[in-house]
C-alpha cells in the first residue's frame, strides 16, 4: 500500500492547464482535439527492483493531452532515473491516439553505460471497412542486464552470467476478420543480435563460462522468419477488456534461406479469460500458454523463454530456457475505487495473482518439481480504454522481484 499512498501523493502535485491548439504541432493534437486543449500534468516518482537490473530510482512527468470528448489524445513522458549499473538514464516515451482505430507508440532511452532503447509501433484498423488490422513494430536496443544461467529447468544460480544483447530488427503484421470474431494473421519478424558484454561487473561475462558449442548464438545470430496465426476474441476491449475469451494458434518457421542462423520451428497456444462480477468491480483472469521450439542448434535467445513481467514475475527476464514452456498466469483484478481528479477518470485496482509454469523439453516430460510457483501481488491505475500504469511485486524461491510498466501483463 505505500508504493499506492506514494502515487496518490504524487497525483495531488498535478495540474490541468488549457494550451491553445496551434501551439502544439502534430502530431500531439489532432482533429478530434478542440482550439483550446486540455492538459493535464502529472509528476510521479520511479523506484523499481528487478533480479537482472537492481534498484531503479528516478522521477517523470506524464503529460496529457485531451481531445472533444474528454479521451486522451496524447500520452508524452519524459524521465529520467539512476541504477548503479547503467549511470543515468534519459527517456521520452509517447503515445498518440489520433482516432479510435489508429494509434502510434514510440520510446526513446538512453542510458550513460550500455543501455539505450529506441521503439516505434504504430497499429491501424482503419481499412477495408475496419476488417484488417495492421501493425508495425520497428527496434534497436541493448539490455545490459541480460542474464543467462544454463538450459532447463534446475539451471543454477550458481552459473549465473550477465551479457548485452545489442539488437536491430522489426515485426511486422496484417490481420484480417473472417467473420465477427476470428482473425487471420501473416507477420514477418527480423532480428539481428549481437552479445556484448554486459553493465554488471560483479557477474560473469556469458563468454567467459560458455562456449558456442554449449549455448547456440553466443556469437550472435540473425532471425527472418514468416508467421501465421488464427485468433478468436470475444474480448469487449482490446487493451483494458473486463469481459470475454481469447485463443490464439500460431505457427513460425525460420528458414536459413530466408536468412535466420538456422532452422528451426516456433509453434504457440494461448488461450485468455476475462470474468466479471459486480459490474465488473472484480474481474477474474486466467492465461494458459504453451510454446515449443524445435530444430537444431537453436539461438538461445531464440528458444522458448520464462520469466519477467509478463510471465513468471517473481524471477527477472529470461530466467528460464528450454525448448518447451508451459504456463498459467492467475490473477484476480480488484477495483479498489474510481477517482476523478483534474477532470480524469482512473480505476484504481489491487491485483493478487500467481504465476505457474516450466520449462521442459518436451511437455510429456514436464515433472512436478519443475514448476515455479510465484504468488504477487499488483497496484494498477486504470484509464479507460487505452492507459495502464502498473506495479507488480512478484515473490520467487531467489526472492522478490518488482516491476513497473505500462500495459496490462496479459
Amino acid at each position: 500500500m505505500l508504493a499506492l499512498l506514494t502515487l496518490c501523493c504524487a497525483l495531488l502535485g498535478g495540474c490541468t492547464s488549457y494550451v491553445k491548439r496551434d501551439n502544439l504541432p502534430c502530431p500531439l493534437t489532432s482533429d478530434a482535439c478542440d482550439s483550446s486543449v486540455k492538459v493535464v500534468t502529472v509528476p510521479l516518482p520511479v523506484i523499481a527492483s528487478s533480479p537482472n537490473e537492481g534498484i531503479t530510482a528516478g522521477a517523470l512527468t506524464a503529460f496529457l493531452i485531451h481531445n472533444k470528448n474528454d479521451e486522451i489524445n496524447t500520452l508524452l513522458a519524459p524521465q529520467v532515473n539512476h541504477n548503479k549499473n547503467f549511470g543515468v538514464t534519459t527517456s521520452l516515451y509517447g503515445a498518440f491516439y489520433p482516432t479510435p482505430d489508429q494509434n502510434m507508440e514510440f520510446n526513446l532511452s538512453q542510458s550513460t553505460k550500455v543501455n539505450h532503447d529506441y521503439e516505434f509501433k504504430i497499429r491501424d484498423i482503419s481499412l477495408f471497412d475496419k476488417k484488417l488490422e495492421l501493425n508495425g513494430f520497428f527496434f534497436k536496443l541493448s539490455d545490459g542486464s541480460s542474464r543467462f544461467f544454463g538450459f532447463q529447468s534446475a539451471s543454477s544460480t550458481q552459473r549465473e552470467t550477465n551479457y548485452a544483447n545489442d539488437e536491430i530488427g522489426y515485426n511486422l503484421s496484417a490481420g484480417y476478420m473472417i467473420g465477427k470474431r476470428i482473425q487471420l494473421i501473416l507477420g514477418d519478424r527480423f532480428r539481428d543480435v549481437t552479445i556484448r558484454r554486459g553493465a554488471v561487473s560483479k557477474v560473469p561475462f556469458i563468454k567467459d563460462k560458455f562456449t558456442s558449442a554449449e549455448v547456440p548464438g553466443i556469437n550472435g545470430f540473425t532471425v527472418h522468419s514468416p508467421r501465421i496465426s488464427l485468433v478468436y476474441s470475444t474480448l469487449n476491449m482490446r487493451d483494458t477488456p473486463t469481459y470475454g475469451g481469447f485463443a490464439k494458434i500460431t505457427f513460425e518457421p525460420n528458414f536459413k534461406a530466408l536468412g535466420s542462423a538456422e532452422d528451426y520451428r516456433h509453434y504457440e497456444v494461448e488461450l485468455k479469460g476475462f470474468i466479471p462480477l459486480d459490474n465488473a468491480r472484480y474481474v477474474s483472469v486466467f492465461r494458459f500458454m504453451y510454446n515449443q521450439t524445435k530444430g537444431e542448434n537453436v539461438p538461445f535467445l531464440e528458444q522458448s523463454i520464462l520469466g519477467g513481467e509478463t510471465s513468471l514475475r517473481g524471477y527477472g527476464r529470461n530466467r528460464f530456457i528450454d525448448n518447451s514452456y508451459f504456463l498459467c498466469n492467475l490473477e484476480e483484478r480488484i477495483r479498489l475505487f474510481r477517482w476523478e481528479i483534474f477532470n480524469v477518470t482512473a480505476d484504481w485496482e489491487v491485483a493478487p495473482f500467481i504465476d505457474m509454469g516450466a520449462v521442459m523439453e518436451s511437455l510429456d516430460k514436464a515433472k512436478t518439481h519443475d514448476f515455479e510457483f510465484n504468488p504477487g501481488v499488483g497496484l494498477r491505475a486504470i484509464v479507460r480504454p487505452n492507459i495502464v500504469g502498473r506495479i507488480d511485486l512478484g515473490i520467487g524461491r531467489e526472492g522478490p522481484a518488482v516491476f513497473v510498466g505500462l500495459g496490462y501483463p496479459f
